[in-house]
């Protein structure tokens, strides 16, 4: 890393995430089935930034014209298959554009499907519990082809637990003991899937619609303009020079670029093609470089104020603002990070790895005065965030604001033409954005939003404004922020199956039973032995259950991404740990934190796979350090669930609850993070190790009592530390 080393341009960046990433495997094609899909996924995006700053469509509309551009659109853009996706192009009858007919026909047949409920939308009332022929039959063209979009799009896993699940509905008479159930016939599956919001067009796709795409569209254009390269130059000047210094700077730059993108993969390649070269120079091992970026990159999915989609769903799942989500998210987030960051620092002094020269370090003062406009998006997004008005309506003026900076400031040489655009179409933005207009509202926002255009191409044209990017450059931002947006999409889709059968069936309430007859077991069985004056039978059964939702979450993201696994577990695990007392909030939270392990979860490991590709390492390895990398933070959700002030939101919160909490966090993260890494201030030895292990569990317990006995614990342990350092 030098003065003058930048990221990867936005084509290579593009490149990178496709080739390491299955969700982002577009197939190549001919013309004129390129322009034609170009121009549809531009259209996508335009409708949701449209109506993100003008006015939702009608619910099921907005949803199903949403649904319809995805789902046609991951047959158009995604192969059958790898084998087929590199064959060589040939444009004829059977395959136009270098696309399979059957493509085409797919895509259609499925957005016509989709497009069916809000075209007979006023009669459902009179046809739910009693479908028609031909809600059946459209009902199960879009089961089908919703279904084989998600295996295009995300691969296998999530189809077959969709698939267990309707297999479940159909045959629950067939099913033994608690399981048992009345079962469903076709056409009850159909009425329910399709024809009522518990399904497919459930909650999870109206979130997507209304906020996931327009953040994930807010996270391109930031990074074309050039806020990511910004946050890596802060981090570099923040971390560089340390022992290690990249893999630092790889943890602080993930957690800067996480407050833009909620995509692992996306953070893992951005970030990576910088720290990952970085650090092997300097000495890591090229497994633990790829490691160290992949642990980072997945804390971007709880990194305010641009979270993952699953904090996005837990809005409209307990009915709280944004802000909350934000609020909440902030300590876990750093406690996330400050754990990778602690096994990357015990890492680089036990092998007595260097930071970055001061000619490897960036120049930040001319980093920021070229870049500080960048951050006026995000400023602005923050704001109207915090404001407490609608993300999409911020997410709106950020994403028009990295338009306005794009095409207006220059990287240097700015004069007062740029400045004064700048000041002009901010205004008109925050004039649309905040001034009600009364029964004209839509019509006159929409006026200034033609004379900002006007405004904008007379400044390029005639007066001869340039700016940090070009046009062309936003048209290709509209397009990869649509794409990105596909397979989410679908996700969401088929996660409402799922959902649709727990609601049908009643499993959800059986599974939770199950849940809690196991805990009572284990606690009953661990009560023998732990005195009760430490942990009451609830407390135990409590602990139980956790345990148990944490395992299982960590087994789901062997192969579901972690928006579709915290969809999957909220819905039959959450009320188990509500039932057990739990705060919603904090279940919500417990969940979330443990499936954002999934992408660092081998042998399914999106992230570590993108990482160990750019390291030029073996993925299972990687996958292995990276999910190692993880460990030193993943007993916090048990911290925020006996102590929820942690979540500063949550009821009941004090300062003195959050302060004994917090220190104890830290420090039990630390002890945690030495004792994997086997080094604190020298190599550890094995009862060091323990020492550190059991100390670190006492800290973390949110307790000043348990906090003062780790310390105690591990008093001996450091005075042997700092003896031996001595003699070394």
């Amino acid at each position: 890393m030098t003065a003058t080393t930048l990221l990867p341009d936005d084509q290579k960046l593009q490149e990178l995430e496709e080739q390491f990433d299955p969700e982002m495997r577009f197939r190549p094609t001919l013309p004129p089935a390129t322009q034609i899909v170009k121009w549809l996924l531009i259209a996508l995006s335009c409708f949701h930034y449209y109506t993100a700053g003008f006015g939702l469509l009608q619910e099921i509309t907005h949803r199903g014209v949403h649904l319809a551009f995805v789902l046609g659109m991951i047959f158009l853009v995604f192969a059958f298959s790898s084998t087929s996706a590199n064959r060589d192009l040939k444009s004829s009858f059977l395959n136009p554009g270098g696309m399979p007919l059957v493509d085409w026909l797919l895509a259609g047949a499925c957005a016509l499907s989709v497009l069916y409920i809000p075209y007979v939308f006023d009669d459902l009332m009179f046809r739910v519990g009693n479908p028609s022929n031909m809600d059946v039959i459209m009902g199960s063209i879009l089961f089908i082809t919703l279904l084989e979009a998600t295996r295009r799009s995300m691969g296998w896993p999530l189809p077959l637990i969709a698939i267990g699940f309707t297999v479940y509905a159909l045959l629950g008479p067939y099913f033994p003991g608690l399981l048992k159930h009345a079962g469903a016939n076709w056409s009850m599956m159909i009425n329910h899937q399709y024809l009522t919001s518990q399904g497919i067009y459930g909650v999870a796709v109206g979130v997507v619609a209304t906020y996931v795409f327009h953040f994930v569209l807010f996270g391109v254009m930031a990074t074309r303009i050039g806020l990511g390269q910004l946050f890596l130059d802060v981090a570099s000047s923040i971390a560089g020079r340390y022992a290690g210094g990249p893999a630092k700077v790889s943890v602080f730059g993930s957690a800067l670029f996480g407050m833009l993108s909620g995509s692992s993969v996306a953070n893992a390649v951005t970030v990576g093609s910088l720290t990952i070269p970085a650090m092997i120079r300097v000495g890591y091992k090229k497994h633990f470089a790829a490691a160290v970026e992949a642990a980072s990159s997945t804390g971007g999915q709880i990194t305010p104020p641009v979270l993952g989609a699953a904090a996005f769903l837990m809005i409209e799942f307990l009915n709280v603002p944004y802000q909350t989500i934000i609020a909440a998210s902030v300590v876990p987030a750093f406690m996330h990070f400050f754990g990778v960051f602690m096994q990357v620092h015990f890492e680089a002094k036990r092998y007595g790895l260097r930071g970055l020269t001061e000619e490897e370090m960036p120049r930040l003062a001319e980093s920021l005065q070229m870049r500080w406009p960048t951050l006026i998006p995000l400023g602005l997004l923050i704001s109207i965030l915090v404001s407490g008005r609608t993300p999409y309506l911020a997410a709106f003026v950020g994403i028009s604001s990295c338009a306005i900076v794009g095409m207006s400031t220059k990287i240097s040489g700015n004069q007062l033409k740029n400045w004064g655009l700048l000041v002009v179409m901010h205004a008109i933005l925050m004039t649309i954005a905040f001034s009600d207009f009364g029964n004209d509202n839509s019509t006159i926002k929409l006026v200034l939003f033609a004379l900002a255009l006007i405004v904008g191409a007379a400044a390029y044209i005639w007066a001869g404004v340039r700016g940090r990017i070009e046009p062309h450059v936003l048209i290709e931002a509209l397009e990869t922020g649509a794409k990105y947006a596909l397979a989410v999409g679908a996700a969401a889709a088929t996660v409402g199956i799922v959902i649709g059968v727990v609601t049908l069936t009643g499993v959800g309430f059986k599974i939770s039973y199950i849940i809690t007859q196991a805990a009572q077991t284990i606690s009953a069985f661990m009560s023998g032995w732990i005195p009760a004056d430490w942990a009451s039978l609830n407390t135990l059964t409590l602990l139980a259950a956790l345990t148990m939702t944490g395992l299982v979450c960590i087994l789901m993201g062997c192969g579901v991404p972690t928006t579709a696994t915290y969809i999957i577990m909220v819905t039959v695990a959450a009320p188990t740990l509500v039932g057990l007392g739990v705060e919603p909030l904090v279940a919500h939270f417990f969940v979330f934190y443990y499936g954002v392990l999934a992408d660092i979860t081998p042998p399914v490991a999106l992230a570590a796979y993108a990482a160990a590709g750019m390291a030029g390492s073996d993925p299972f390895k990687t996958g292995n350090t990276a999910f190692r990398l993880g460990l030193a933070k993943a007993l916090v959700p048990f911290v925020f669930v006996f102590s929820p002030s942690l979540l500063l939101v949550a009821k009941g919160f004090t300062w003195e609850s959050f302060i004994i909490t917090f220190t104890g966090c830290v420090m039990g993260i630390t002890l945690m993070a030495a004792a994997l890494s086997k080094f604190l201030m020298v190599e550890m030895k094995r009862w060091e190790q323990l020492s550190c292990l059991f100390a670190a569990l006492l800290m973390i317990a949110p307790s000043l009592a348990a906090t003062l006995v780790g310390v105690a614990l591990v008093i001996p342990m450091m005075v042997n530390q700092v003896r031996r350092a001595k003699l070394e």
